[in-house]
C-alpha cells in the first residue's frame, strides 16, 4: 500500500472510530496518539516519496495527527460530560431517607385483635371458614326453619342462579362446620366478615364483621356463659363496666339473651346511639339448642354448651366513641389517621 493510501485509510478509521465511554476513548488514544501509535510510522514514509511531494506529504501527516488529537479532545469532553450527568442522577446513599407517613391498622382490625386476645387467654382457639356458604351450614344446621324471617330475600344475599349459596349472614356457619368435624370439648371463636341485605344507616351496614364464640363440653351451664362474658367485658371496657342480660330469641340457642353495656347519656350523640336508654347492645348469646348439637352429630344428651356472637363494628364504636358506623367503611384518611398510635 502506498504512503498516500495509508494516510487516507487512517483518516477514515479516525473519523469512523466509535467512542462511547472511557474504555473506547483510552483505546483510541493508545492507537492514534500513544507512544506506539499508528500515525508515527507515516512520518518515516517521507523518505520514500518523491522529493517534490515530501512537503505536501509531511503536511498531510501533520494534519492527520492534529485531526486525531482534535477528535480525542472532543470525544473526551463528551465522555466526561456524560459521566457527570450519570453521576448527578445517582442519589447520595449516605443521606437520611425522606420520612414516609406511617400507616395504621384499621380500627376494626384493632378491636378484632383485642377481642381475640381476650378469649385466647382463657383457652379459646380461632377458627375461620368460607364467606360464601351453603344453605345447610348457614341456616338449617343452626336450627333455622325454612319459614324463618332470616331466610327472606330482604335479609340475605343469595348467589345469582343458585339459591342454595349465600353470602354468610353470620359466622355461626363456622361453628357448624367445626362441630361436624370434631367432638367436644370444643372451645372456639370465629372472626370474619358477614353480609346482610339491610339499609345502611348510622347504626347498621350491609357488610360488617363478627366474632362468634362456642364452648361445648359436659356440664356447661348458663352461669359459665355469664361469667365468661363478664370477664370479656371487664377486659375490654374496664373493671367498672356495667352489663346486663336481656331475654331474647335466636333459633340456635335456648334460652337466649342479649348483652348490653352501659354507654352513658352525656351528650346528644349518646342519646342518638343508645336511643335514649344509655345502654348499647354489644352481643347476643345463649345455650346451644340441643337440635343444633344433634344436627352436627354431637350427643345432646351428654354435652351442653353456650354460644355468643358480637359485631366488631359495634365494639369499635363503643371502644373509640365512634358516632356513625359508616365512618368505618368510607376509607377517609382523616378518620383513619386518628388510629395511627392506637
Amino acid at each position: 500500500m502506498e504512503a498516500w493510501e495509508k494516510i487516507e485509510q487512517t483518516q477514515r478509521e479516525i473519523e469512523s472510530y466509535v467512542i462511547d465511554d472511557s474504555d473506547t476513548l483510552e483505546a483510541f488514544r493508545i492507537k492514534y496518539l500513544g507512544s506506539k501509535n499508528t500515525i508515527k510510522p507515516l512520518f518515516q514514509e517521507v523518505r520514500n516519496v518523491p522529493a517534490e511531494e515530501r512537503k505536501t506529504f509531511g503536511q498531510k501527516v501533520n494534519a492527520l495527527k492534529q485531526g486525531a488529537e482534535k477528535r480525542f479532545e472532543s470525544a473526551k469532553q463528551e465522555v466526561q460530560s456524560e459521566a457527570k450527568s450519570i453521576q448527578q442522577d445517582i442519589p447520595d446513599l449516605t443521606l437520611p431517607a425522606y420520612p414516609n407517613p406511617t400507616g395504621a391498622q384499621h380500627p376494626i382490625q384493632l378491636v378484632m385483635n383485642r377481642i381475640i386476645n381476650v378469649f385466647q387467654r382463657i383457652g379459646f382457639t380461632v377458627a375461620e371458614e368460607r364467606e360464601i356458604e351453603d344453605d345447610w351450614h348457614n341456616f338449617t344446621a343452626m336450627n333455622t326453619p325454612e319459614n324463618h324471617p332470616a331466610r327472606d330475600m330482604q335479609d340475605t344475599f343469595y348467589v345469582k342462579g343458585d339459591l342454595n349459596r349465600v353470602l354468610r349472614t353470620h359466622t355461626s356457619s363456622v361453628q357448624a362446620r367445626v362441630m361436624e368435624n370434631s367432638q367436644p370439648p370444643i372451645r372456639i371463636i370465629a372472626p370474619g366478615r358477614v353480609y346482610r341485605n339491610e339499609t345502611i344507616s348510622a347504626r347498621s351496614h350491609c357488610q360488617f364483621h363478627q366474632i362468634e364464640g362456642l364452648y361445648i363440653d359436659e356440664g356447661v351451664s348458663f352461669a359459665d356463659m355469664k361469667q365468661t362474658l363478664l370477664y370479656y367485658a371487664r377486659e375490654m371496657y374496664g373493671e367498672d363496666v356495667k352489663i346486663r342480660l336481656r331475654p331474647s330469641y335466636f333459633p340456635f340457642t335456648e334460652p337466649s339473651a342479649e348483652m348490653d353495656v352501659y354507654w352513658g347519656l352525656e351528650n346528644e350523640i349518646d342519646y342518638r346511639i343508645t336511643k335514649g336508654t344509655g345502654w348499647l347492645e354489644v352481643l347476643g348469646c345463649g345455650m346451644v339448642d340441643p337440635a343444633v348439637l344433634t344436627n352436627c352429630g354431637i350427643d345432646s344428651e351428654k354435652y351442653t354448651g353456650f354460644a355468643f356472637g358480637m359485631g366488631i363494628e359495634r365494639q369499635a364504636m363503643f371502644s373509640h366513641r365512634i358516632p356513625d358506623i359508616r365512618l368505618l367503611f368510607e376509607n377517609d384518611v382523616r378518620f383513619l389517621n386518628q388510629f395511627v398510635d392506637a
